[in-house]
């Protein structure tokens, strides 16, 4: 083998890393999950329905090829994505699949309330509509992940808490509802509990990471 395609080799094997990294359906969520913030080992875990053991090998793979970093805080151990950069590609790598993939086009409509997502809505209108108060957007994440990251103007109300508090929402005023992406089903369990409530409601399919993508403003 001449030294120029050992050169060669070393460079694909170099990014192969990053493929390979990703190329797991758990590191894929644990990475959508770390879209939305730093979290502990044992929230990923619970939120990826996995074990500890397991969630901490994904993220070691993940870490290896420098997707994910740590910090301590006190005893605990919070994972956190290296870089936006990471987010950016895993929401293209998802759309990628998605414009390629009938099957996963077939699955996200058993997501995506037809009729009612905001595909092709002008976000800066949504924004604009928000800003002056004609609309409310809600995100129905974990207060943590709101804390962290959300879109401008949201206001935060977690699903596990959401049927005790809609009396908070203004009558007859159009909701939209986001959680962490176009496969999270919060939002989706949100539009249904708030319809049968009466209240006007749409899912936007938009997490943080997809607002971002899009050069949106996030606010924290």
């Amino acid at each position: 083998m001449t030294a120029h395609r050992e050169i060669k080799n070393h460079l694909y094997e170099q990014v192969a890393r990053i493929g390979k990294a990703m190329a797991s359906p758990k590191r894929l969520e644990l990475v959508e999950l770390l879209c939305q913030g730093e979290k502990t080992v044992e929230t990923l875990a619970a939120q990826a329905d996995i074990s500890v053991k397991l969630t901490s090998a994904h993220l070691r793979e993940l870490r290896l090829a420098r997707l994910v970093e740590t910090r301590k805080d006190g005893k605990y151990v919070l994972y956190r994505l290296s870089s936006t950069s990471v987010a950016d590609l895993w929401v293209s790598l998802r759309a990628e699949a998605e414009e390629r993939l009938v099957e996963l086009q077939v699955a996200l409509g058993d997501v995506v309330a037809h009729g009612h997502a905001l595909e092709g809505l002008d976000r800066q209108a949504l924004l604009h509509k928000a800003s002056l108060g004609e609309v409310v957007v809600l995100d129905v994440r974990p207060a943590a992940e709101y804390s962290a990251a959300h879109l401008p103007h949201a206001r935060s109300m977690p699903m596990n808490e959401l049927r005790q508090r809609l009396a908070e929402l203004p009558p007859g005023l159009p909701v939209v509802a986001y959680c962490r992406g176009p496969f999270c089903l919060m939002a989706k369990e949100a539009v249904e509990l708030l319809r049968q409530h009466g209240h006007p409601a749409i899912h936007l399919t938009d997490g943080v990471a997809e607002w971002r993508a899009r050069g949106l403003p996030l606010a924290a």
